[in-house]
């Protein structure tokens, strides 16, 4: 243990997020001259040269780019080992921020209520939301994203999961469309018509597809969209179906969403349950097991829990 030196791995993190002698040195406070010698020292104890000369600048060697993401892990779980760990917190006096991976769709139906309560018991803390184009643990496992909110996918057996609420997907048309008049759509209603189409839910449109197909009928996919708020958007102002969650659509009845009702020419949605018997979706909060204990994680993760559950219980 006499020849372990932590700062080491604390810069070699730096010197490989930022590819650069002169901004690691920034990032840990030390002088470039400092980092430069650390880098000599980092090279001789791992046996690569780490970073090289491309032109005005320096660039990761194969072996330096490998080392990444175990540093970074390394680095988080030295400092949550070596953290001394709170028994609890003041929310009104944590400043924070938190980082949430979530779709738009999320966001749209529960961010505006998180963020007061937000606002409201816990002031100096922050929240920052982004995209998940694709369901990985290694946002939640890298520390890049402090919760995931969705279906759980193929996460991975580690991360700890708590069901938030149950949704199911539904058709959506504007209302006035032909289907409107309808008791009940029909397979072939329903595939009579073109439709918009997401990323998303890529388990309901396999069972969709195939039960349609076992018919003899196929959806008409004519235009895709980033999006649910996009394929309500579009669905509202034409004659093509979507297909989204029952909560982001029950949420836009009562919200004034952009481009749902903003006019005489867009009408407002109605929905219909789908001519195909589809499993209900468990959306779900998870985060890794590094976090579990944090007391500033635990309350936040209740909050997430209490926003949801105020709108949609279980």
């Amino acid at each position: 243990m006499a020849e372990l030196d932590l700062n080491l791995l604390a810069a070699l993190d730096a010197l490989l997020a930022e590819g650069s002698i002169t901004r690691a040195a920034r990032t840990l406070g030390l002088s470039a001259s400092a980092m430069s010698r650390t880098l000599t020292r980092l090279r001789g104890a791992i046996g690569d040269p780490l970073l090289v000369r491309a032109g005005r600048d320096m660039v990761l060697t194969p072996h330096a780019e490998a080392l990444r993401p175990r540093t970074r892990a390394a680095v988080l779980e030295t400092q949550a080992l070596l953290s001394p760990a709170p028994t609890a917190i003041d929310p009104a006096t944590l400043r924070r921020t938190f980082r949430i991976r979530a779709n738009e769709a999320f966001v749209e139906v529960f961010g505006a209520t998180l963020i007061a309560a937000l606002a409201s018991q816990a002031p100096l803390m922050r929240l920052h939301f982004s995209g998940k184009p694709e369901r990985n643990s290694a946002y939640l496992r890298d520390g890049v994203a402090d919760l995931e909110i969705g279906v759980v996918g193929e996460m991975g057996p580690e991360v700890r999961v708590r069901t938030l609420f149950r949704d199911r997907y539904v058709g959506v048309v504007r209302s006035g469309h032909p289907l409107t008049a309808d008791a009940a759509v029909s397979a072939a209603r329903y595939a009579a018509f073109p439709h918009v189409a997401t990323p998303h839910g890529e388990r309901a449109v396999h069972a969709i597809e195939t039960a349609l197909a076992a018919q003899g009928l196929r959806r008409d996919i004519v235009a895709v969209v980033p999006g649910f708020p996009a394929a309500l958007a579009v669905a509202c102002a034409s004659d093509l179906i979507a297909l989204l969650p029952a909560s982001f659509v029950t949420a836009s009845f009562s919200a004034n969403l952009p481009g749902v009702d903003n006019g005489p020419a867009v009408a407002r949605p109605h929905a219909f349950a789908l001519p195909v018997a589809l499993e209900e979706l468990s959306i779900c909060l998870m985060w890794h097991p590094r976090a579990e204990a944090d007391p500033a994680h635990r309350w936040l993760r209740e909050l997430v829990v209490t926003t949801c559950r105020q709108r949609m219980p279980l």
